[in-house]
């Protein structure tokens, strides 16, 4: 399942708690779907945090 077909589902899911509550499974299908969203942003931001790269300066040694 690709992000955004992801997120309309938890979306669809969100506004049906608002309108006539969820059923059992959907409640479990909801967490389901919003750890497996929660899991591809932290892995992006990880990814993000990996590609820093620390650069000296060459005259005083000291990090910009």
């Amino acid at each position: 399942m690709d992000i955004d077909s992801l997120v309309q589902r938890i979306n669809e899911l969100a506004r049906k708690q608002k309108e006539t509550g969820l059923t059992k499974e959907e409640t479990e299908e909801r967490a389901k779907l919003r750890e497996k969203y929660l899991q591809n942003v932290r892995r992006n931001f990880k990814a993000q945090l990996d590609s820093i790269e620390f650069v000296e300066d060459q005259q005083d040694g000291k990090r910009k």
